[in-house]
């Protein structure tokens, strides 16, 4: 019984702790964007082109998509 208890408590704390360390990182990465007003926003975004959007895009994707394998295998290992 108490290895039950023990194994739940073990599964609710990663999931916090995992939680807990998304949004510092979340919250770490927004300092660097708070330094800049909404004037040099504005300044920034039309310099981009399509392209450079797209492979900032792309990006973003490929990055989600490595989580996404990451935590897949995660799974998988466990058994």
């Amino acid at each position: 019984m108490n290895q039950i208890i023990n194994m739940i408590v073990r599964q609710v704390m990663r999931q916090l702790i995992n939680r807990g360390v998304s949004a510092g990182f979340d919250q770490a990465s927004k300092i660097g964007k708070r330094g800049q007003t909404a004037q040099s926003d504005a300044e920034e975004a039309p310099q981009m082109s399509r392209e450079e959007r797209r492979a900032m895009r792309q990006a973003r994707q490929n990055a989600r998509a490595a989580k996404q394998a990451m935590s897949a295998g995660r799974r998988v290992s466990k058994f």
